[in-house]
């Protein structure tokens, strides 16, 4: 069985065709991991492929806009709250399209930043952990390297757990993005990141930190990445 965009699989029957097309992966067991092959301990009950969440889709990629929002699979299930009126008004009817997937791409945050950072767009990061924990963060401009910390207060963290939350911007700093090679970080604040990622894309964490006041996206604190998805404008 050949998997899809772990979004597309996350809203099940919902997901239309195409909107998230793109990255057509391969069975879990025979995915490319790219540079970094080695995860041992990070898959022990991730169960990928099996999760199953079908309260609505994220209105969000190739041809379509953010705004444009799916329907519960049954009366009997509340609404999934959407993305996409969360973002900037300017972007809610703009088109997305995948700039970098971990199952087409591999695991490597150097990868990450090749593929994203020329565009100088806009971008979307979507995780998915070992757990099924979904969440991720909306960049104001494109994810690229810096020596020192970048971006507006349009920046914001979210987390499915299920229901949407989002995370905005304080105004108590303005620590919103920061990486290199070996680190990407987003939010800060005495010492504390509201999420962050290795350079292998295969550990993370997320924390409260004083630029979003989160809550922690991931429930244990630190993670391990299962599938990880960044868009951008198309």
């Amino acid at each position: 069985m050949l998997s899809r965009t772990f979004w597309e699989d996350a809203w099940g029957k919902n997901a239309p065709g195409g909107v998230l097309g793109g990255c057509l992966g391969t069975p879990l067991g025979h995915r490319n991991l790219g540079e970094n092959a080695s995860r041992e301990g990070c898959l022990e009950g991730g169960g990928c492929w099996g999760w199953d969440v079908h309260r609505g889709r994220l209105g969000v990629g190739s041809g379509r806009a953010a705004g444009e929002l799916g329907q519960p699979n049954s009366p009997s299930e509340p609404t999934l709250p959407q993305l996409g009126p969360h973002l900037p008004p300017r972007l809610q009817q703009q088109p997305w399209s995948l700039l970098y997937c971990t199952a087409r791409d591999g695991f490597s945050l150097r990868t990450l930043y090749r593929r994203a950072g020329p565009l100088s767009s806009p971008a979307l990061l979507l995780i998915r952990d070992t757990d099924a924990q979904a969440f991720g963060a909306f960049f104001a401009t494109a994810i690229h390297m810096s020596n020192k910390f970048y971006g507006t207060g349009e920046t914001f963290l979210f987390s499915f757990s299920p229901e949407l939350k989002v995370f905005r911007w304080t105004g108590r700093n303005n620590f919103f993005v920061k990486g290199d090679v070996d680190l990407l970080m987003v939010g800060g604040g005495s010492g504390r990141f509201g999420l962050w990622l290795d350079g292998d894309l295969h550990h993370g964490g997320s924390h409260p930190c004083e630029t979003f006041n989160n809550e922690s996206l991931s429930p244990r604190g630190d993670f391990c990445v299962q599938d990880l998805e960044v868009w951008g404008l198309a």
